[in-house]
């Protein structure tokens, strides 16, 4: 693949002065004085952490990149989410479901993606043998690098369908790389998450108690998510459990306006923000304050709500324009402002309690499942389900993690997907929708420089 041969001819892993200067958070460590380059990174626990947390930085630092706001945008502009206003041609193909292979949006996602999986390669190829760096750190940096390799193939695999599978950065093994079955990438992922459990701590003491970089509960969190999308209700059920239990760590704010701020109970894991004179993109991107000149919400999303949701009056605002009102989300409620409050979040323990409610359901247990759906509900200042039987109950749960969980990293677009009810729902919103739509395709670029590759049908 063009991306991944481009990234191994680097052969190094840069990390920027001004990425260390804005994330001191993670760990107390000396900014290094240009770049850090090759086997120099891992001399010892200061510089391979740098390496690592560099990671963090490069994923907040870009202007919109992969899990920060990427996923989110192009996923409500897929689904029916946002109404795209940009005008810009690459931006309507995602709102009309009518991809180019050369689109470099499409292009942006999975090399990103496999820039972050390069990277979290380089740094298990380098600690693996390095002398000066001690077995705690070694530990961390492991499970750290594994989960972040995880959630990207997480998204791979669910974005574009089958992909390639690199787990080393030898440019001899990645060259011959072609596209997997779900099995085998999830079978990674599982591997990969369940490692990370071993290895990373179960508090965030490593992190100097901020929620900035996966700990154990993290890589259990996007256990129990892949088990979901696997259909393997009782593990999906038994990783919930896991995090849901542990309310000395977790909780659910009932203030809806405390979920989004740095270090929230809610939080499992967040990406700290870098860029001087803005919280998360997400704010800077979604917050209207003119005419959108970019995306806005759809009626369909707004009018999801029940009344006297709190999640509708807490967590969207609108302007109006010339007499029509243009609606935004609004859990990140900072547009701009050097204080830094509010961080971008990951994982947190909502999700957990609806995976959960639907892993209970889909094994009988009805009382649990309204159990655990009824919590996020009343959370929101709803009544509980009227919802009794299971096929009923399992509706319910899907409409609660739209109203809980929209405009968060594409959860709407791929629980559309993978409950086969993308074709039901989106074509009546969507021109000339198709079934093929539901993956993105292989970059056109991708398909030419690796005649493995074979492109998604449809396209």
């Amino acid at each position: 693949m063009k991306m991944i041969k481009m990234l191994i001819s680097r052969l190094c892993i840069v990390v920027y002065v001004m990425v260390f200067g804005s994330c001191q958070k993670f760990v107390d460590i000396g900014a290094p004085k240009t770049k850090l380059v090759g086997t120099n990174v891992f001399t010892n626990d200061q510089t391979a952490t740098a390496a690592m947390t560099g990671i963090y930085g490069k994923m907040m630092g870009n202007n919109g990149s992969f899990l920060n706001t990427e996923l989110s945008l192009l996923g409500g502009l897929s689904a029916d989410e946002f109404v795209d206003y940009s005008g810009v041609p690459i931006r309507q193909q995602f709102y009309q479901n009518a991809l180019s292979t050369g689109n470099s949006e499409v292009f942006s996602l999975w090399s990103d993606a496999y820039n972050y999986i390069y990277q979290a390669n380089a740094i298990l190829g380098g600690i693996k043998n390095a002398a000066g760096i001690s077995v705690s750190v070694k530990k961390e940096l492991e499970g750290e690098a594994k989960c972040i390799r995880a959630i990207c193939y997480f998204y791979l695999l669910n974005f574009y369908g089958d992909v390639p599978l690199a787990v080393t950065t030898s440019y001899q093994v990645n060259t011959n790389l072609s596209r997997l079955q779900p099995a085998e990438i999830y079978q990674q992922i599982i591997s990969d998450c369940e490692d990370a459990q071993n290895l990373l701590p179960e508090d965030f003491s490593f992190s100097n108690g901020e929620r900035v970089r996966p700990n154990h509960f993290a890589a259990t969190a996007l256990l129990a998510r892949a088990y979901l999308f696997m259909k393997d209700w009782k593990n999906a059920e038994i990783q919930a459990d896991s995090i849901i239990n542990r309310s000395d760590l977790f909780t659910l704010p009932v203030d809806l306006n405390l979920v989004f701020l740095a270090n929230s109970s809610e939080a499992i894991w967040q990406l700290e923000p870098v860029q001087p004179g803005l919280n998360t993109i997400e704010g800077n991107s979604f917050i209207l304050t003119a005419f959108p000149n970019s995306v806005a919400l759809s009626d369909s999303i707004v009018k999801a709500f029940e009344p006297g949701d709190g999640r509708r009056l807490n967590w969207i605002d609108s302007i109006v324009i010339d007499g029509s009102a243009y609606y935004f989300p609004f859990k990140y409620k900072i547009q701009t402002g050097f204080q830094v409050t509010e961080y971008c979040m990951v994982l947190r323990l909502a999700e957990q309690y609806l995976i959960r409610a639907e892993a209970r359901a889909e094994q009988g247990n009805l009382t649990g499942a309204a159990d655990d759906l009824n919590l996020i509900r009343n959370r929101a200042g709803l009544s509980n389900t009227l919802a009794s039987d299971q096929n009923d109950l399992l509706a319910a749960i899907q409409q609660e993690r739209r109203v809980e969980l929209f405009t968060e990293d594409a959860t709407r677009w791929l629980d559309l997907i993978r409950t086969g009810k993308a074709s039901q729902v989106l074509s009546n919103f969507k021109n000339d929708w198709k079934t093929t739509d539901t993956l993105y395709p292989i970059p056109l670029s991708e398909l030419q420089n690796d005649t493995r590759l074979t492109q998604n049908p449809g396209y």
